[in-house]
């Protein structure tokens, strides 16, 4: 089929060049959001899916809204067959998702009804889901409520942060994209719809959220804290600044709340319920560091409260 594949960031990469290599269908063109600063440097970069279809010659459309008359026409002369779609980052407007013939076939990480939104992988681990996965879906109107042609699983480890299990789906959702593909062009594929049963949403993570409380359950700290790593990372407050956590080890000791314990063995905070162990931090303004090394040269008081 021919395609025009709209995609933004690192996890819609394995997707985009699977496509790129497939024999079966022809990447006429991307769509990706618009250059913007990034890195310390604050310099302009190309989105992950722009560099990469540059790297192969695509042609790149960065409208600032898919409902641009200038992009809808663009879209119109390639005539695409089908739209795949993988964290693209804008909603598209009716007229734009009734020019491919296919329609847009969106590839979500999630089981779908669960987890529909901006953050399923954050959810999924927040919520201490055992089992998540991936999905591939028609685009419509509403929020990630389209039919559905596929999904894959994918089993939640106890160490697994937001990055490391969004990278794992991104590999294998990029396979079930491409098979989702080659169904529909073949014709042995329809699309069913959704449950009504289970719709869970997974809003946008800020960073708000990823602020830490530590009269919160150990548990719940721990599922917090792998949920928003790397992004946007999670954080507490000592002495009135920010220090930004790693993910934590659980403990079977108690602590009081809130209370850092600095021993040989490591930084240890008091929550809830049973402690935690620091692993590693980073001040303001530094690199993340051993979280031993951080309590040393901050130079802690016994009993010091955190947050």
């Amino acid at each position: 089929m021919r395609l025009v594949f709209a995609g933004t960031p690192e996890p819609a990469v394995p997707s985009l060049r699977r496509l790129i290599e497939s024999e079966r269908h022809e990447v006429a063109a991307v769509v990706t959001r618009p250059d913007a600063v990034a890195g310390r440097g604050r310099k302009v970069t190309r989105s992950p899916i722009g560099r990469l279809a540059d790297e192969h010659g695509i042609p790149v459309f960065t409208p600032r809204k898919p409902s641009e008359p200038e992009f809808v026409e663009q879209l119109t002369e390639l005539a695409p067959d089908c739209c795949p779609v993988v964290a693209y980052g804008a909603l598209l407007p009716e007229n734009v998702l009734g020019i491919p013939r296919h329609g847009w076939i969106n590839l979500h990480f999630s089981l779908l009804p669960a987890w529909r939104g901006a953050a399923p992988v954050q959810a999924a681990i927040l919520a201490g889901d055992e089992i998540t996965g991936a999905s591939t879906f028609v685009i419509e109107k509403g929020l990630d409520t389209g039919p559905v042609f596929g999904t894959m699983t994918e089993k939640v480890r106890v160490t697994d942060t937001a990055g490391i299990l969004l990278d794992r789906l991104a590999e294998s959702g990029a396979q079930l994209l491409e098979s989702t593909l080659d169904g529909v062009e073949a014709g042995a594929l329809q699309a069913i719809p959704q449950s009504p049963d289970g719709i869970s949403y997974a809003p946008k993570v800020e960073s708000d959220s990823a602020h830490i409380r530590w009269d919160q359950p150990a548990l719940a700290i721990s599922r917090r804290i792998r949920s928003v790593t790397p992004a946007p990372g999670a954080w507490t407050e000592i002495d009135g600044k920010r220090l930004k956590l790693g993910p934590v080890e659980l403990v079977e000791e108690s602590l009081p709340e809130s209370t850092i314990d600095i021993r040989k063995s490591g930084v240890f905070i008091g929550t809830a319920t049973t402690a935690v162990r620091l692993v590693e931090v980073q001040p303001q303004g530094k690199r993340m560091m051993p979280a031993l090394d951080w309590a040393r040269g901050a130079r802690l008081e016994p009993g010091t409260v955190i947050g």
